[in-house]
């Protein structure tokens, strides 16, 4: 029927009418309300199915001030880890009817307040953010609720969604000193976010347990700069990484091992070891890869879990949408180490 009855649209008193009760009644069921009688319910469901009838989202999001949308704003959608996380908060979202408008920052705080400020004006429902900015008081002024995903707010009182990335960063470093490395490199991003600073903060720990001094720096001076002479960072989609890998591989005293601190690090490295040849040279990722089991050898790699970082915050989010949540709080998602061959090459 299409929600058509005759030709003529069928109304929410349609089913009320139909279903022997109150249009308040019928709205509570389709809303997933639970304070009604299963008899009513059964009586209101068959009478929707019946009618055909089909909620009309301008007339809902009028009623309730906002739209029957969220918002989902990242790094980049091309980026494979948040483009796993967006895919799986739509499908938590779309399995609840309510839709999902996704945009990236392209790493620009500026461009991140435009889109967060965008998207209010469009009045989506609620907000899932991946922060660049360094402050986010202005989080607290929005209208609708906002859930950080894998990066912690500064000056927000917001749920978030993260993992611990010192340590597993020193659980990386520790497998490949594990297996008689001393000269592993970090080839990474640049340290201007928090993910990174932790991640390579996890890289020195566990060089520093393991009584590995930093290499250009002499044992006990501290290594707050990045001077380090295995230690490269820069915009991993350039092709700088590239150049600096092959440096690196070249020099006098070569690394026999490389950290790889994000995803989009891992896709730039690895294709210059296989390109040269370099099966000697252990490789530990964090974040996992497509295809990952599929090349020799396989990578190994610090689960970095997209689809479960995706689903809590969208559940998360639900809930301070549906105002269940309760203070808020910050989830921290386990991660795990997958030996698959790369991380496990002998010194």
């Amino acid at each position: 029927m299409n929600g058509r009855d005759g030709g003529r649209r069928v109304r929410l008193r349609d089913v009320a009418a139909a279903a022997e009760t109150s249009a308040k009644t019928v709205s509570r069921v389709i809303n997933g309300d639970p304070r009604v009688a299963p008899e009513t319910r059964g009586r209101v469901q068959r009478a929707v199915l019946a009618l055909g009838y089909q909620p009309d989202p301008l007339a809902r999001s009028l009623r309730r001030g906002t739209d029957d949308t969220i918002g989902v704003v990242v790094d980049s959608v091309a980026d494979p880890f948040f483009a796993s996380v967006a895919g799986q908060i739509e499908r938590v979202a779309l399995s609840r009817g309510i839709s999902v408008m996704i945009a990236s920052t392209n790493r620009d705080q500026r461009h991140e307040r435009e889109l967060l400020t965008r998207m209010v004006q469009r009045r989506v429902a609620g907000l899932i953010l991946a922060p660049i900015s360094t402050e986010h008081s202005h989080v607290s002024a929005l209208s609708c609720p906002v859930v950080f995903v894998d990066r912690r707010p500064s000056g927000a009182d917001s749920d978030s969604v993260v993992v611990d990335d010192a340590d597993g960063a020193r659980t990386a470093v520790r497998h490949l000193i594990a297996h008689g490395h001393r000269r592993i490199a970090f080839l990474g991003l640049e340290p201007e976010l928090d993910t990174t600073r932790l991640r390579l903060d996890g890289y020195r720990a566990a060089l520093a347990e393991a009584g590995i001094a930093p290499a250009g720096k002499p044992p006990g001076e501290p290594s707050g700069k990045l001077d380090d002479e295995l230690v490269v960072t820069c915009d991993p989609d350039s092709e700088q990484l590239d150049a600096e890998t092959i440096r690196l591989l070249d020099s006098a005293d070569p690394p026999t091992a490389i950290f790889s601190p994000s995803t989009r690090c891992s896709l730039r490295v690895l294709p210059v070891l296989h390109r040269l040849g370099r099966r000697d040279v252990a490789f530990v990722g964090f974040g996992d890869l497509p295809l990952a089991e599929s090349i020799s050898p396989g990578v190994t790699v610090i689960d970095h879990p997209p689809d479960v970082i995706g689903r809590l915050a969208a559940e998360r989010l639900m809930d301070r949408i549906a105002g269940k949540a309760p203070e808020p709080a910050t989830l921290t998602v386990p991660l795990r180490l997958v030996p698959r061959g790369s991380g496990e090459v002998p010194a």
